[in-house]
């Protein structure tokens, strides 16, 4: 039985279905009619290609990795109805529950072409492993990744992702005390535990270019020491660090594009930036020589540096009102779900190396 990477990316798929399809979590209402009342309702007078299509791709990737767990686990003769079931629960699910948003109109053709995108994805995984994709896949990651990599994997495929979303410094991830702060709060106003709230004795000040290019150097080279921590080749660290840093800098400057417009996609490379990068590199192609255990360290000492460094700075004014107004990237980042991704992955990051450790030294 393989440890898969497809179980746990199934899931944070599956989560991501659940927070665009109940978006904005808000209003909650009964709208009296029956929540299944959408199962018998008469077809639609107005429907595009692109609804079609939109329902059938978003399913199509569940379906796959479904059906992916399940070839690489073993389990061939459930490869094709678990994914479809499952997928057809969910969408089934999702549309009963909009069915108490005003903002969200249950659909059962909705339902019945999410369910058949499930099904073309476990169908295109299926015909991909007798093909001998899925195969040719295991003998790479054989190659590339120790055997218990599953978690880092995930990790470093969600990174980009969580990128989509602007920070405040270019690949700043995890920027979250002022917002906690506010939040907790928000939500202790009028009860005697607001004062229990401990209270900073200076606000929180702006980064100076220096500690800014440090956390620009160390956003990037933090997904490089994860990276050392689940490849044992050298060789391959080094290839592995060119591919992230080309797609930190290819996301970073999507995310540009869609927020502020295409002549604005490398606003965001200043002098600081540029030599934050430039010096991330040239650290993690030394540091690629370093054993797995040198990596997870200095990557345990780098996240404490890096997350304290954000969170002491506050978040820009004119960046926040920006983002507000934005108009374009809304449907790529699923609603702000990439910024959860940004706001968490460093932390699952943390929590993942020191479980690697503890794992492998249970090991040995």
């Amino acid at each position: 039985m393989h440890k898969t990477a497809a179980w746990p990316l199934a899931l944070i798929y599956m989560g991501l279905i659940v927070y665009a399809s109940l978006y904005p979590f808000a209003e909650w209402r009964d709208q009296g009619i029956a929540p299944w009342a959408f199962l018998d309702a008469p077809l639609p007078k107005f429907w595009t290609g692109f609804d079609v299509a939109i329902n059938v791709v978003g399913y199509a990737p569940l379906g796959g990795l479904l059906a992916l767990g399940a070839l690489r686990t073993g389990r061939l003769r459930h490869a094709i109805w678990v994914p479809v079931v499952v997928a057809a629960m969910l969408s089934l699910t999702m549309e009963i529950l909009q069915s108490y948003l005003p903002v969200r109109v249950p659909s059962r053709e909705d339902w019945l072409l999410n369910t058949a995108g499930a099904l073309v994805g476990a169908t295109l995984a299926v015909l991909l492993a007798r093909m001998g994709a899925i195969d040719r896949w295991s003998q790479i990651r054989a190659r590339w990744f120790s055997p218990e990599a599953r978690g880092g994997m995930v990790l470093l495929a969600v990174w980009p992702l969580a990128l989509l979303f602007p920070a405040a410094v270019p690949f700043g991830l995890g920027q979250v005390l002022e917002r906690v702060e506010e939040t907790i709060s928000a939500q202790l106003v009028d009860t005697p535990f607001l004062d229990w709230l401990p209270v900073r004795e200076m606000e929180l000040q702006p980064l100076v270019p220096g500690a800014e290019m440090v956390c620009v150097m160390l956003g990037l080279l933090i997904p490089c020491l994860l990276s050392f921590c689940v490849i044992p080749s050298r060789t391959r660290r080094a290839v592995f660090v060119l591919v992230l840093v080309g797609a930190g800098v290819a996301v970073t400057a999507l995310s540009a594009a869609l927020s502020w417009g295409p002549v604005h996609a490398w606003a965001w490379l200043s002098m600081q930036v540029q030599f934050g990068m430039v010096l991330a590199g040239v650290l993690a192609l030394v540091l690629a020589l370093v054993p797995w255990r040198t990596s997870a360290s200095l990557l345990l000492l780098a996240l404490g540096v890096y997350l304290s460094l954000l969170n002491q700075a506050p978040e820009s004014p004119y960046f926040a009102q920006t983002l507000r107004a934005w108009e374009q990237g809304r449907f790529i980042r699923f609603h702000g779900l990439a910024q959860w991704l940004g706001w968490l992955w460093p932390y699952a990051t943390l929590f993942y190396v020191l479980s690697l450790i503890w794992r492998r030294d249970v090991k040995n």
